[in-house]
């Protein structure tokens, strides 16, 4: 995925859409998720698994605005 496209994921979504952010294929995100493995969190709501795209983007180290952790591409305030 694009920077721009995980900047606009909703809040949540499917597993599916995680799989394809980290370059999982589906059977082997399925199961890291039912084993608890999964390397972000997971949350389960009822027969369905969800991600948030706070937890998405922490992983890959962007903040919820998009820039790289530590204040990196920041821009400087004029």
């Amino acid at each position: 995925m694009t920077h721009g496209e995980l900047l606009a994921l909703p809040v949540s979504f499917s597993l599916e859409v995680a799989n394809r952010a980290l370059g999982l294929g589906r059977t082997t995100g399925f199961a890291l998720a039912k084993r608890d493995v999964y390397p972000i969190r997971v949350l389960r709501m009822g027969r369905q698994y969800r991600v948030t795209r706070y937890d998405l983007l922490r992983f890959l180290g962007l903040d919820p605005n998009g820039c790289a952790e530590g204040g990196e591409g920041v821009p400087d305030a004029a």
